[in-house]
């Protein structure tokens, strides 16, 4: 059968990938075409665009990029129609795949939608275009099966949280030989999660590293993207207790012992890894502004959405700044605060509903073409 997958960003990279590997087991004769990353690539297949040449954050952002934007949309729906796949796979990144699912059910091409867009979060109104466009759709955070359900009467699939596999099923990290290869001292661990995107790398880092001269009894080490050269970051690096370590984050975070970390999937990552963390956010005012107006959330980070409560300490726009960040820091590096953090992570993981994610949506994929 002929997949054409679509992800738009580093985290649908790394969930396309485990994807692939489960598609490629059931179907021996899997021809697939993608939009993705190094790790989709690493699978195999044909990769069409690279997910550095389509990451735009914000509002403002977005805006200043929309020519772009609309050039990879007629790119893409001409390369599907050259492609002629048997099924289009989406994953997440909701901008750009909603607009690709509408051109894809008028061509009478299969869609199945892998990782909902957060209309739970703002845009309730594409629940329309998802009953009118999505074929299927399987869903990863457990509260997603009753908001479609229940209230909106189209069945979905929870398959559970891709990311346990992706972590649970990862090669141990020796410890001493990883601090060795990368020259890390035998200091305690603070790791930095700037993101992967330019725009909040620079919104985020300046700010966290700000902590490496306040805590000389740990050392830092910023998580690098693989979207991003060490010489971006090289730039924001004046203090000697900072390490760079770049595209090594799930060993990065299996051997900290804290985290700073901007609000997205590595919020959820460093809980799996149950190390104790501070979740950040800054975006530009223009963007910030707008996007409070339109999204209805009591949190930002996907632990304490999937919780329902403030497990992890969010500091968003104004508020993440050197002064709270250092007293947050101090909670979860010792004391009580520290050892609630470990009790709601075990809980946390009870309920993103276990491990095979990725081979449930594969099972289903394939399932759908032979019948």
């Amino acid at each position: 059968m002929k997949y054409y997958i679509i992800s738009g960003e580093a985290s649908g990279d790394l969930h396309g990938s485990n994807l692939m590997k489960a598609l490629i087991e059931k179907d021996t004769n899997a021809n697939i075409r993608f939009w993705g990353g190094d790790l989709m690539q690493n699978v195999g297949g044909t990769l069409v665009k690279h997910y550095r040449e389509l990451a735009f954050m914000g509002f403002a952002e977005v805006l200043m990029n929309i020519n772009t934007i609309f050039k990879n949309i007629k790119f893409c729906k001409q390369d599907i129609l050259n492609f002629k796949p048997d099924i289009l796979i989406l994953i997440d990144y909701p901008g750009f795949n909603m607009r690709i699912a509408e051109f894809a059910k008028k061509e009478g091409i299969k869609v199945h939608y892998y990782i909902s867009p957060q209309i739970w979060a703002w845009k309730e109104n594409r629940i329309k275009k998802i009953k009118r466009d999505i074929d299927e759709m399987s869903v990863i955070l457990p509260f997603e099966k009753d908001f479609y359900e229940n209230k909106h009467h189209f069945p979905v699939h929870f398959v559970g949280h891709p990311l346990i596999d992706a972590i649970l099923n990862r090669t141990q990290v020796d410890e001493a030989a990883f601090k060795a290869a990368h020259k890390l001292s035998n200091k305690p661990i603070i790791a930095l999660l700037p993101g992967s995107r330019k725009q909040e790398i620079k919104k985020m880092l300046s700010i966290m590293l700000k902590m490496a001269d306040k805590f000389q009894a740990y050392q830092f080490v910023i998580a690098g993207a693989p979207s991003q050269e060490f010489s971006f970051y090289k730039q924001f690096m004046n203090q000697e207790n900072v390490n760079f370590i770049s595209n090594k984050t799930y060993d990065l975070l299996s051997i900290s012992y804290a985290a700073i970390v901007t609000s997205g999937t590595a919020t959820l990552e460093t809980a799996l890894f149950k190390v104790p963390e501070i979740v950040c956010y800054k975006t530009s005012w223009v963007s910030y502004q707008i996007g409070k107006r339109l999204v209805d959330l009591k949190y930002i980070s996907l632990v304490n959405l999937i919780m329902d409560k403030e497990v992890v300490k969010e500091l968003i726009q104004s508020e993440f700044n050197e002064k709270n960040l250092e007293n947050e820091l101090h909670k979860i590096l010792e004391g009580n605060k520290r050892e609630e953090l470990f009790l709601s992570y075990f809980e946390l993981e009870k309920k993103l509903g276990g491990k095979g994610a990725s081979k449930k949506v594969a099972e289903l994929i394939v399932n759908s073409l032979n019948f």
